[in-house]
């Protein structure tokens, strides 16, 4: 499971790092959290990074409370609630770290798992838009009232893709996001297989953060610092 994360890079690293151009005023994120809007690249707009909110709500759905925040790699191309964003609607989702917690003795302890040097990587994402309809808004019908619903704002969302643990977040919990090789990048927004196999372990590391971490209300540097386990 990926359910938090960070990315504190600054705007032109980012820039530079995914060859794409922020649509929108960047502020670095300590604790990106579902629910949240948070920057994507798509494959539509693979120049462009973008905001999406995380928690994927397909278009099917009756309501917009039925998110997904992951996808299962190995079930991802039949569920329904994916296959078709799979095929056609892939993300980048730009990330520096990301949270798990594992439980102790004095209960759970929360693990920031990043590259030693701290440098962005993408997560594998999919993501969906989902219109209101005249039902769910309380508009009333179009033929009948002549309600207009053209002025609606679909709702763009994503969900992040999940693979078994590396030997670094092992002990922590027994997922973890998909990251993508740097060359699988533009494969995977090309619409191309790439392999779902957990990131090597080399170059990333895994140590306890504070428990304010646990509340996404709570979002600054000091969430990022080692403190003692």
């Amino acid at each position: 499971m990926c359910g938090r994360y960070s990315l504190f890079a600054s705007e032109e690293a980012l820039e530079s790092r995914f060859g794409a151009t922020f649509e929108f005023d960047f502020e670095p994120r300590y604790n990106a959290a579902p629910g949240q809007s948070l920057p994507v690249v798509t494959d539509e707009a693979p120049d462009r990074i973008r905001r999406s909110e995380w928690g994927l709500v397909p278009r099917w759905a009756d309501d917009a409370t039925e998110r997904y925040i992951n996808a299962r790699s190995e079930t991802v191309a039949r569920k329904p609630a994916f296959a078709d964003s799979y095929e056609q609607r892939r993300c980048l989702v730009p990330a520096d770290g990301f949270y798990e917690w594992t439980e102790t003795e004095n209960g759970k302890r929360p693990y920031r798992v990043a590259f030693e040097d701290d440098r962005p990587f993408a997560m594998a994402g999919l993501y969906e838009r989902w219109t209101p309809t005249t039902e769910q808004t309380g508009l009333g019908d179009f033929t009948n009232d002549g309600v207009d619903l053209s002025g609606v704002e679909p709702i763009q969302t994503f969900t992040v893709l999940t693979t078994k643990p590396n030997g670094v977040v092992e002990p922590l919990h027994h997922r973890m996001a998909v990251i993508l090789d740097p060359e699988d990048e533009t494969r995977w927004l090309d619409g191309e297989d790439v392999p779902f196999d957990p990131a090597p372990s080399d170059g990333f590391h895994a140590y306890p953060v504070s428990t304010s971490v646990n509340n996404p209300a709570n979002d600054g540097p000091e969430l990022v610092r080692p403190v003692d386990g």
